[in-house]
């Protein structure tokens, strides 16, 4: 996720790239192109010979709205534009073979923070980008500090809008964003004021095409094909305070148990959870002995 989810201008790739270095000398094998699940069950894991299994595969299945006009040309989920263009180079087609069709005005819907690198990586291509998020700046899930740089870059905010149709013209490509204006009632369970539409208040937002980035799920392909492992209403999967999950010896952090958040929240839960799992082998080998 760091290489494919976050721009390069946030990110260097050199700074990932080095980190990744850093981690294989002390002696961790990483085995890529490896779907735990399906290439291995947890139970086969353990198996080979795996004393304690941390999973750590965050939460990137896209939400969508279920408006209508989702499946025109040019609608993107954040997560497919970020990993085209900031991953795979489309913007250098055909030099990299990974085209994206992409109009001039763009529309990202949603205002956390991958939003806000979704806005800010399409002004980056040269394309004229507005932010429509249906509550208003204040109740932004997005940090301060990326408001503020897109705000600087010239990213419009259309905020207190929600939208309720995406528009197609005779090819099925995106013209335009049908969207209602909201007002903030009584805050709901999250503690932000809940959005209410206004009455014909409908309106058109002149866009070819758009971005939905309104939030992220846990692919639930391991927990289906694990059915010892507990998760929660949310598809998270449930551990206790020492990140273990119901399953002995299987421990799990970062997304996966909090659903979106940020690689630092991650980083720590890793770091925490390391320390349990060491603590765990331990008790267990003293145990056996």
């Amino acid at each position: 996720m760091l290489v494919y989810g976050i721009p390069e201008f946030r990110l260097p790739k050199k700074i990932v790239e080095s980190e990744l270095e850093y981690i294989k000398s002390l002696g961790v094998e990483i085995q890529t192109d490896t779907l735990i699940g399906a290439t291995y069950t947890l139970e086969e894991l353990f198996k080979n010979g795996f004393k304690a299994i941390f999973v750590a595969v965050g939460a990137g299945l896209p939400q969508f709205l279920g408006i209508p006009g989702e499946n025109l040309g040019r609608v993107y989920s954040a997560n497919e534009f970020l990993t085209r263009v900031n991953l795979m180079k489309a913007y250098k087609f055909p030099e990299y073979a990974t085209p994206i069709n992409i109009g001039a005005k763009v529309a990202v819907i949603g205002g956390g923070n991958v939003a806000l690198d979704a806005a800010r990586l399409a002004l980056r291509i040269g394309k004229e980008v507005m932010l429509v998020y249906r509550r208003s700046e204040k109740e932004m899930p997005a940090r301060i500090e990326e408001i503020e740089n897109a705000k600087e870059e010239g990213i419009k905010f259309q905020t207190l809008t929600q939208p309720i149709k995406i528009i197609g013209d005779e090819k099925r490509l995106v013209k335009g964003l049908e969207c209602i204006m909201m007002e903030l009632g009584e805050p709901d369970e999250s503690g932000r004021r809940r959005p209410i539409p206004l009455k014909d208040s409908n309106f058109i937002i002149d866009v070819d095409t758009v971005i939905v980035a309104v939030g992220q799920s846990p692919n639930p392909l391991l927990s289906k094909v694990t059915t010892a492992l507990k998760t929660n209403k949310d598809g998270t999967i449930a551990v206790n305070r020492n990140y273990m999950t119901s399953i002995p010896g299987c421990f799990a952090g970062g997304d996966i148990i909090t659903g979106a958040d940020t690689v630092i929240s991650a980083m720590g839960a890793g770091k925490k959870a390391a320390v349990a799992i060491d603590k765990y082998i331990k008790n267990k080998s003293e145990n056996q002995v």
